[in-house]
């Protein structure tokens, strides 16, 4: 069975900081990418199958170099967010012999790219307020580790999560994207402790359990499926953990 810790109890298990995972830990979308690309798609004159999409997407995502660049001035960065998710979204629609079917791919592409950064196709977690707001009343700092863009601060910011949080860490701006223990060590600068006085929470068992494990933080996989893969410090949700 895998081990779930329950609480924050004593003040020897009580972290300094929590940091946690971003899109699938705190949020979701409410539709599959496939289903939002197939809508967007069709007002440029593209019919396809959502289904199809979201596999196609899947493979272009993991086929994909780590979004983490080297640049370090932020309209720069914000440009090789913009290209590299388009190189994406191109390969998506490559793959399914669709790109030369739209009327305008560029245009296209920077209207779906911005309607990620609304609150639109986003929904909050129902146990994830609660527990940010339990922990904050507990003096437990809060911070983001995320594979993101830096659309990321505007999605927090829309879905009233961005006031929990003293730190947001983005692999784009760190140039490490996790599992890459260099990320975790820059969230824990920005707020002065070590990995031992550090909780990482997040649903990927390679980049966020096995990635903050690798770095020396107290890390726990929120498995909300609950799958009987035996890993220590498996969550079924936030609330589980006090």
């Amino acid at each position: 069975m895998p081990k779930i810790i329950s609480q924050i109890t004593t003040d020897n298990n009580v972290p300094k900081v929590i940091f946690l995972d971003a899109m699938g830990t705190l949020f979701a979308l409410k539709r599959s990418v496939g289903e939002i690309y197939q809508e967007y798609a069709a007002k440029y004159g593209v019919k396809a199958d959502a289904k199809l999409i979201e596999k196609a997407f899947i493979k272009s995502f993991k086929s994909a170099p780590p979004l983490a660049f080297l640049a370090t001035e932020l309209t720069q960065i914000k440009k090789q967010e913009f290209a590299w998710w388009k190189n994406v979204v191109k390969t998506t629609f490559s793959q399914l012999s669709l790109l030369e079917k739209f009327s305008n791919f560029t245009v296209f592409f920077a209207e779906i790219y911005t309607h990620f950064a609304t609150k639109d196709p986003w929904c909050v977690f129902p146990d994830t307020i609660d527990s940010l707001e339990k922990w904050s009343n507990q003096g437990v700092q809060l911070g983001v580790i995320s594979n993101f863009d830096t659309r990321l601060i505007k999605v927090l910011n829309v879905l009233d999560l961005e006031q929990f949080f003293i730190s947001i860490t983005i692999s784009s701006v760190a140039g490490f994207a996790k599992p890459d223990q260099n990320i975790f060590k820059i969230a824990l600068d920005k707020h002065g402790f070590a990995a031992q006085q550090a909780w990482h929470i997040g649903d990927s068992l390679t980049e966020d359990y096995q990635g903050a494990k690798n770095a020396g933080i107290n890390s726990f996989w929120l498995n909300r499926g609950m799958s009987s893969l035996n890993v220590e410090n498996q969550l079924p949700n936030l609330s589980s953990l006090g």
